[in-house]
């Protein structure tokens, strides 16, 4: 059983998270401040801590700072939502950067994948259906044979797969490969969502979730 620690002064925010996880069979302790987080991580064993940037006492980015020596894995959790927020989270340690208000479904997701990464080690590969994703050689294959991507089309593939299932939002999408404030512009995206279709022969795989983005549907059983 996975142990997750939840740094979130919100009580009904971390009250949902909490419960969500739980259900899910996650072991779960809540801290409401960023010093009673520090304390509860001094006492050991979490897996995984969930953390919020605005925070009593000791901010969220300091609780960062002193947590990243132990390898701990983090996702922010945070209504700091401007590219360059997340992007200043991303380089002190976090592993993730989840923008409220967020999906449940979104946010489990995240999880299991920041500890699947965690505790695997060796080659990053993601496989849905016949199609093969190795991250550390960045290479893309469709029955066995191998499939021309650009740079943004490999990586936003690489997004769809790690978080298959889930109804991802264009923002997320956009801000997460082009590295961008999303400003509502869609073409880019659409664009790109196109050509994979075109090029892996996924027109229903990937599919479009009306006012929110695109799914990438996959077997639950399908593995990383």
């Amino acid at each position: 059983m996975w142990n997750v620690l939840i740094v979130e002064d919100d009580a009904a925010i971390s009250n949902l998270i909490a419960g969500t996880l739980r259900r899910e069979g996650y072991r779960c302790t809540c801290a409401p401040d960023g010093r009673a987080g520090a304390d509860r991580f001094e006492e050991g064993g979490f897996d995984l801590m969930l953390l919020d940037l605005m925070l009593p006492e000791i901010s969220g980015y300091d609780l960062l700072e002193y947590i990243r020596p132990s390898g701990t894995p983090v996702i922010i959790i945070s209504a700091m939502g401007q590219v360059t927020d997340r992007i200043r989270g991303l380089k002190m340690g976090a592993d993730d950067y989840l923008v409220k208000p967020f999906q449940i479904g979104e946010l489990l997701a995240r999880v299991e994948s920041v500890l699947r990464r965690a505790h695997r080690g060796g080659t990053q590969i993601y496989t849905v259906g016949d199609v093969t994703l190795n991250l550390d050689s960045r290479t893309v294959e469709k029955g066995g044979q191998p499939v021309e991507l650009t740079t943004k089309e490999f990586d936003l593939l690489a997004v769809l797969m790690e978080y298959r299932n889930v109804a991802l939002s264009r923002s997320m999408l956009y801000e997460t490969v082009w590295q961008e404030e999303y400003t509502g512009e869609t073409r880019t995206l659409d664009n790109h969502i196109q050509r994979l279709r075109k090029k892996l022969d996924w027109n229903d795989t990937i599919q479009t979730v009306f006012r929110v983005g695109y799914r990438l549907r996959a077997p639950q059983e399908g593995g990383v």
